[in-house]
């Protein structure tokens, strides 16, 4: 039972349960008040039968004690319908007077009251079927002693009246526990709606749409409550998302005139020709210097993304001619790197800012990781415009591949931050591309590929 209980919790809906819950509580209910009135009706019928035979034997003790035997016979006639048995016994216990069905049958009760008591007893006559009789035995005193007058009703008629009721109950059954589940199911359907709209308006909140909220029923009940509670707690993310943006934005803004300070300062430093000893270190910090000054613009940039969205304008731009770009840029930068290009001519609609923004996270994250080269490929592929990116250094694990345009994500092997990398590059490219609305995902196979593909047409 308890395995089945928890099997209906794990595989069944709550609108479900419910009807099966409301159809087993009134199906018990039911059965429980069925048992009830069958009995209590039987009991009622049973009554009745008692009381026409008590009737009925007044009417023979009074034709006994009044010596009229015409109407002694007409009472040991049943009327039309009636199963009712009569038998007059002498003082010594013999049958004196029957009905006719009776013939010689011998006494139906071994039952002696004396004059003026009625006693009562339910038996199984020899020669009836399966239905017990009711019987009244009553005592009579007449001149010659005292005479019993047993009179019997037949059970068959309470008999067949609780069965039918019984089976006009059982086959009611199904069909009202089916109108109660189909009710239930119905109704909690209809109760559990608003539930449904909170569900699907959460579902679509974002980190990008804090500002949105759930919808409140007109009711004021549990579901309200609910709703109320949960735009409550939307509201503190907001204002805890809004804060947290405002932080990184205001404390990258300020870190951007010293960056420019110290970078003024060591460049005119590089230009005084200082001393060897010092030399190697000026242009480390130099690097150091350009490296954070990097990760401030990009700090700056998913505050802007964060607040407002990627920029989209609507140019047409020509990806071939980004790859191109790029391809030049890293040969410049890294000689010791084979930068090929398969270019073919593909268009698309976009910024061409932070699609090239994009791109060159991209192909710095290569270069950085790539052993000895790095390819960089424009096709149209099913429609859309596609850029990949190819490197022959360490790949991704494939439970990382997602994990990878996450902000400061740190892996183990070789593609950690400490080669070089912010962690934020994947992160905005992946940002840039789903605002143009095209995807970034890493590519099967020995060498590591990372594609975009993007509608073409400005088909978003």
């Amino acid at each position: 039972m308890t395995m089945l209980v928890r099997w209906a919790r794990r595989h069944l809906g709550v609108r479900l349960r419910s009807a099966l819950a409301a159809a087993v509580v009134v199906g018990a209910a039911f059965a429980v008040g069925a048992v009830a009135f069958v009995y209590l009706a039987r009991v009622d019928l049973a009554g009745n039968m008692d009381a026409a035979a008590r009737q009925r034997a007044a009417e023979v003790v009074a034709a006994v004690a009044a010596g009229d035997q015409e109407a002694l016979g007409q009472t040991l006639k049943p009327s039309p319908g009636e199963q009712t048995l009569v038998q007059v016994l002498d003082p010594s216990g013999r049958v004196e007077a029957a009905s006719a069905v009776l013939g010689d049958a011998a006494p139906l009760s071994p039952l002696r009251p004396r004059p003026g008591q009625l006693l009562g007893e339910q038996r199984l006559l020899p020669f009836a079927d399966e239905d017990p009789f009711r019987i009244a035995a009553v005592g009579v005193a007449t001149g010659s002693g005292t005479r019993t007058v047993l009179v019997a009703q037949s059970l068959r008629p309470v008999n067949e009246s609780t069965e039918a009721v019984a089976a006009i109950l059982a086959a009611g059954l199904a069909p009202m526990l089916l109108v109660v589940g189909a009710a239930v199911f119905w109704f909690v359907g209809r109760s559990l709606r608003p539930v449904e709209a909170i569900r699907r308006r959460v579902a679509g909140i974002t980190a990008r749409d804090l500002h949105a909220r759930v919808p409140v029923p007109a009711a004021r009940d549990e579901v309200a409550a609910l709703a109320e509670t949960m735009n409550r707690m939307l509201e503190r993310l907001e204002t805890a998302a809004a804060s947290q943006r405002r932080f990184v934005a205001d404390a990258s803004h300020e870190l951007r005139s010293p960056l420019a300070t110290l970078r003024a300062g060591l460049d005119r430093l590089a230009l005084t020709r200082p001393p060897d000893v010092h030399h190697d270190l000026v242009e480390l910090l130099r690097r150091e210097t350009s490296r954070l000054g990097d990760l401030v613009a990009d700090l700056l940039l998913l505050a802007r993304i964060d607040e407002r969205g990627a920029a989209r304008r609507c140019d047409d731009v020509d990806l071939d001619d980004l790859a191109y770009t790029e391809q030049e840029r890293l040969a410049a930068h890294h000689p010791e790197l084979a930068v090929r290009a398969d270019l073919a001519p593909v268009r698309v609609t976009g910024d061409a800012h932070d699609l090239g923004r994009a791109l060159r996270n991209l192909a710095d994250n290569a270069a950085r990781h790539a052993r000895t080269r790095v390819i960089l490929r424009v096709s149209v592929r099913d429609g859309w415009g596609c850029v990949e990116v190819t490197d022959d250094g360490p790949g991704v694990p494939e439970a990382d591949r997602e994990r990878i345009f996450d902000r400061f994500v740190r892996l183990d092997d070789s593609r950690a931050r400490s080669e070089g990398g912010s962690g934020l590059g994947l992160a905005i490219t992946r940002e840039v591309i789903a605002a143009h609305g095209g995807r970034v995902e890493v590519m099967p196979g020995p060498d590591m590929t990372v594609r975009i593909l993007l509608p073409r047409n400005g088909d978003v």
